[in-house]
């Protein structure tokens, strides 16, 4: 931070967003180490070590403000969280559709971030964070097609003429006749495909590791959870014959029951995941006006909210979630 002549306070804001970042990037560092003890391809391996090295590096950084502003640095997860003997749990595809993931969300948060600080220095960081993440993106799309791994959007129809909307069956779902479905839509949806694709492969590994028998039924449970929701995307974009860009990465899980991960770590994940998914139905929802989408989007925010809520419960009752900055107690400090 800049020596200033009047210091500067941390808003809410600020805090949060390098309280979330810290979070981020230690389970970022934790994953990539084991990855890099078994990963085979070279340029997967590649840009795993260039990620974590970026993650490394946030951590620093974030420790430096931390100390500075006299707040407490956070536990974050730490070398007791992996364990870089147990053997692969998941393959090269994976790690790389996993980097994928993780720039996407690292787009989105830094992005937010850096819309609601105000210090000189955090917007500094915020900004070089946004374009690491950007470099990040470029280059494993790279890589994903250069392996014939990348899936991408399907396409649609060039438009002839501009035209407008003049009928009101253009918001209809579930009754009279369904129009085809929007660009905007047909990308929420596949997106939303892609991802659970991912999140069903994850949380399978993850199932078959867990030592509690609580957070192995957790994972199972997300399994189907994840699988459900997969399915009700793909058949959406297949009633108008539309690719679902997805394909089911279950397949791509080893055979190991030894936890490269505590169940802390793997939970801290998993929930990180869903917090994530919930934004993007959202943002989905937002830009899909036919009536049926909504629909759909409200009833799988409400599924997964109810399984975010046991997620947390059980991270409460085992002494995992760390407590993210909060406000005052003021009925307290009254008494």
């Amino acid at each position: 931070m800049e020596n200033n002549e009047k210091h500067v306070e941390l808003t809410a804001a600020e805090i949060s967003s390098l309280w979330t970042s810290y979070q981020n990037d230690t389970m970022a560092i934790c994953g990539l180490r084991h990855f890099l003890t078994n990963v085979e391809d070279e340029q997967i391996r590649s840009v795993l070590e260039h990620v974590l090295r970026i993650s490394q590096e946030h951590k620093k950084k974030l420790t430096t403000i931390f100390t500075q502003e006299n707040y407490p640095i956070p536990q974050g997860l730490t070398e007791k969280d992996i364990n870089l003997d147990a053997p692969r749990l998941f393959s090269d595809r994976i790690y790389l559709e996993l980097i994928v993931n993780m720039v996407n969300f690292h787009l989105a948060i830094y992005g937010l971030a850096l819309s609601q600080v105000e210090r000189d220095d955090l917007i500094s960081y915020f900004t070089g964070a946004l374009t690491e993440s950007q470099e990040v993106n470029k280059k494993v799309k790279e890589i994903a097609k250069d392996k014939g791994l990348l899936i991408s959007y399907p396409e649609i129809p060039k438009a002839q003429q501009i035209d407008f909307v003049t009928k009101n069956s253009f918001l209809t779902g579930w009754f009279g006749d369904r129009r085809p479905l929007l660009g905007v839509e047909i990308t929420a949806l596949v997106l939303n495909a892609k991802r659970n694709a991912l999140g069903e492969a994850i949380i399978t590994g993850f199932a078959q590791v867990a030592k509690s028998k609580e957070v192995k039924k957790f994972f199972k449970k997300g399994q189907e959870i994840a699988s459900k929701q997969l399915e009700v995307f793909t058949s959406i974009l297949r009633e108008d014959l539309i690719a679902d860009g997805s394909r089911v990465m279950t397949s791509e899980v080893t055979k190991s029951t030894v936890a490269p991960f505590s169940d802390k770590l793997m939970m801290v994940m998993i929930t990180t995941l869903i917090a994530s998914g919930m934004g993007q139905y959202g943002s989905s929802m937002s830009v899909s006006p036919r009536h049926d989408l909504g629909v759909q989007y409200t009833r799988l925010i409400a599924e997964i909210a109810k399984y975010s809520n046991e997620g947390a419960k059980l991270m409460i009752d085992n002494g995992w979630m760390e407590q993210p900055p909060i406000a005052a107690d003021r009925k307290d400090l009254a008494k």
